[in-house]
């Protein structure tokens, strides 16, 4: 904090030093680099994405090959997360991925905006009619390797956005 009040302070004297024709304020020769202030005015020592979770909003913390660990629990196979809420899901590989098993979406309320879908550990292509039916239920899709899935379903949900996440074991290959 000291050293963004001594940046902000300091701000105006830079400003007016870096003027043509301004006498420097400070004495120091005109050929001297200006002191950084991009630590100053820097956010991300502000930020903390892990450590001020509310206890009711789900984290992954860690994949296997098998399954995930959310909230300090460990749990096997594929998951299918709404907002807050983690299910135990049954598709095993990409294949069995279907507008069946992805129905609860025609009813959840509010409609999440974004679907990720985590395919396992490659990124592989989604059949047209699953991308139809995710469209038809208002969501967007994205489908990527289930760790990067995980990852960017604790961003989106920590900024309070509206998602869901449909993650296969990060073992799954095809």
């Amino acid at each position: 904090m000291a050293v963004r009040q001594k940046a902000v302070a300091t701000l105006p004297a830079l400003m007016r030093a870096m003027r043509k024709g301004t006498p420097n304020p400070n004495h120091m020769p005109l050929n001297q680099p200006l002191p950084s202030l991009r630590r100053a005015f820097s956010l991300y020592d502000q930020i903390n994405l892990i450590d001020n979770v509310p206890e009711d909003q789900l984290r992954f913390q860690q994949f296997t090959d098998t399954g995930f660990k959310v909230n300090g629990v460990h749990y096997e196979g594929s998951l299918l997360c709404v907002g807050n809420l983690l299910m135990s899901w049954h598709p095993k590989k990409l294949s069995e991925v279907t507008s069946e098993s992805l129905s609860i979406f025609q009813t959840v309320r509010p409609v999440p905006e974004i679907l990720l879908l985590g395919c396992g550990r490659y990124i592989q292509p989604v059949n047209p009619e699953l991308r139809a039916f995710i469209r038809s239920t208002g969501m967007k899709l994205e489908a990527v390797d289930s760790r990067n899935a995980a990852s960017t379903y604790n961003i989106l949900n920590e900024e309070g956005r509206i998602v869901a996440a449909a993650l296969l074991p990060y073992g799954v290959e095809s």
